[in-house]
């Protein structure tokens, strides 16, 4: 059975929660109702809907007049089991030492790599997307030139590949993940399990730095976080709190166009650039506490 998508975009975050809300009232009533900011400092909002019954065109045309946003653009979905299509699709991605696989690529493993197996699931960070690619890829060069963490974070771990990365070459290391969403902790744990990892690295659902534990383990040598820009600078004041002087800062998640924007709120907090890796639209930042 097809699924239906309904997709506008407005500005601002108010009015966009206010769309959000009304198109929750909808009968057929939706299957779920997102909104995002539109990651292009565009000050647009997107607001999509999900319904399992076509819903009223002329509705959601009044719904999007009365908001102030652009006409719903209605598409139908296949259905298709997006998980198992991108396992078939994925392909073996090495950055450096380190080779992340799926289970039907288990037999490509190289002699002598890092290997980190991840299913494609819920939880993002597959290691083919730009922004884990450049992370992986910071991660191992800095371990190339001698950098030996004695305390790591994950914040935003998804499925928990940068952490295991950092587990994976730092036994004695302590190395926590978290992650804001549940469903993702559960699935960073589970990927834990199938790379014999259990017991080198701890899992926190956590909302940035807030969790009595990444507390108590601070100040971090090295953390990694992965997000979006806006969410990015917001952590910059508690980054600076939870990294010890001399920490790095991987950050990842934020667009070309965003770097310059996320590196100045860095250093407004005590941070210097020292790297950064654009690969494709996104780019890969490396700062240090001063």
């Amino acid at each position: 059975m097809p699924t239906y998508s309904a997709l506008t975009t407005l500005e601002g975050e108010d009015a966009a929660v206010a769309l959000a809300n009304a198109i929750e009232r909808m009968e057929p009533e939706p299957t779920g109702v997102g909104v995002f900011e539109i990651e292009d400092d565009s000050g647009l909002w997107e607001v999509g809907a999900y319904f399992l019954e076509k819903p009223d065109m002329v509705m959601l045309e009044v719904i999007a007049l009365a908001f102030g946003a652009k006409p719903f653009a209605l598409s139908e979905l296949p259905e298709i089991d997006w998980v198992a299509k991108v396992r078939r699709e994925l392909s073996p991605v090495e950055a450096g030492r380190f080779f992340v696989f799926g289970s039907h690529d288990a037999d490509k493993v190289p002699e002598g790599r890092v290997a980190l197996q991840i299913e494609a699931t819920v939880a993002f960070g597959t290691g083919h997307h730009g922004t884990t690619l450049g992370c992986l890829r910071a991660f191992d060069r800095l371990f190339e030139a001698g950098l030996r963490p004695a305390k790591v974070a994950d914040i935003g771990c998804g499925t928990a590949v940068l952490a295991m990365a950092a587990a994976a070459v730092l036994p004695d290391a302590l190395v926590i993940a978290s992650d804001i969403d549940a469903v993702a902790v559960d699935v960073a744990e589970a990927n834990i399990a199938i790379n014999g990892l259990e017991g080198r690295l701890e899992c926190l659902e956590a909302a940035g730095f807030g969790h009595a534990r990444l507390a108590e383990v601070a100040p971090f040598d090295l953390v990694f976080a992965n997000i979006l820009k806006g969410p990015l600078i917001e952590l910059a004041p508690d980054m600076a709190g939870h990294l010890g002087k001399g920490g790095l800062a991987i950050l990842s998640g934020l667009l070309v166009v965003q770097a310059e924007a996320v590196t100045a709120a860095y250093e407004a907090e005590g941070f210097a650039l020292e790297g950064r890796e654009d690969i494709g639209e996104w780019s890969t930042l490396v700062l240090k506490r001063k």
